[in-house]
């Protein structure tokens, strides 16, 4: 049974191309799964049918996964058993018929526009390594940009005329954003007054640079975020993503159509998007239950 997990691993490396992460995410699933067959009699893949999977994220389950997680193990089964089928050491896909668990209800975090003003008023940008992180937190904020992408992103991909920046994203999908007017701003006071301070002999072309001339480490970046929103005072747990929660927010709050808004995230299915219409909805119900009379 190991034998065709290791076969699966290396069709996701070399056939399909998937991350080193994905097939190691991929692998602890199916450990999980090859040590749950010992443990029921010795089960092998043949005698696997669409009950004992059942079965198997059911034990998951009381393991006190939650639903995304389980709904991850569930993509892992698939398209592993999908993969035996297909090299005919199965008749029949057993993980076809499963169906996924419920989504989680609970909606993303986000900062309000007077925290976000509060954190990037309060980065001086004469003190040292001030205009890196102001332009890096104004990036963030004003396209919405995912920690790997900002992290990834350099010089060549920024067009400062037309005030775009090409990304790569998920699944190696390149995209435009737009990037404001004061990103903008502090991006060209970065380039221009800190950047060139901080590159070495082995500098790339990364727009975002540590102290010693490498590319910033996505560690790295949530140290400064968390950094950066402590000296600002804010006490809510600050991270990247919560950045880009807000941003997508605050373009729905202030009236962008949603399909615009899934564009510039890069999300490949709208229903991705739409966690935020529900944080509108949870918003525009809390401002009417305070302030309408019967509310």
């Amino acid at each position: 049974m190991e034998t065709q997990v290791d076969s699966f691993i290396l069709y996701l490396a070399t056939e399909r191309g998937l991350s080193t992460s994905y097939q190691l995410s991929v692998r602890q699933t199916l450990d999980k799964l090859l040590l749950w067959c010992r443990e029921h009699h010795h089960l092998k893949w043949q005698d696997l049918g669409t009950d004992e999977l059942s079965a198997f994220l059911s034990h998951l389950r009381k393991r006190e996964l939650d639903a995304s997680s389980l709904r991850i193990a569930l993509v892992h089964l698939k398209i592993f058993f999908r993969f035996l089928q297909k090299r005919q050491f199965l008749e029949i896909d057993p993980a076809e018929p499963l169906l996924a668990p419920k989504a989680s209800a609970k909606l993303p975090e986000t900062l309000n526009s007077q925290s976000i003003t509060q954190l990037l008023s309060s980065i001086n940008p004469e003190k040292k390594l001030g205009r890196r992180d102001l332009a890096l937190l104004e990036l963030f904020y004003a396209s919405g940009l995912r920690l790997s992408e900002i992290c990834g992103a350099r010089l060549e991909y920024l067009d400062q005329e037309d005030h775009f920046l090409r990304i790569t994203g998920k699944g190696n999908k390149t995209r435009l954003v737009p990037v404001g007017e004061q990103a903008l701003r502090a991006l060209e006071n970065y380039l221009k007054l800190e950047r060139p301070s901080l590159v070495s002999p082995k500098t790339s072309s990364h727009i975002f640079l540590s102290i010693r001339g490498g590319p910033l480490s996505p560690d790295r970046v949530r140290q400064i975020v968390k950094e950066r929103a402590k000296q600002a005072g804010i006490s809510q747990n600050i991270y990247p993503h919560l950045l880009r929660h807000s941003f997508a927010t605050h373009l729905l709050e202030n009236g962008a159509d949603l399909r615009v808004i899934q564009e510039l995230l890069g999300h490949a299915d709208i229903a991705t998007t739409q966690i935020y219409t529900h944080i509108d909805q949870k918003r525009l119900k809390a401002v009417h239950q305070k302030f309408h009379p019967r509310g």
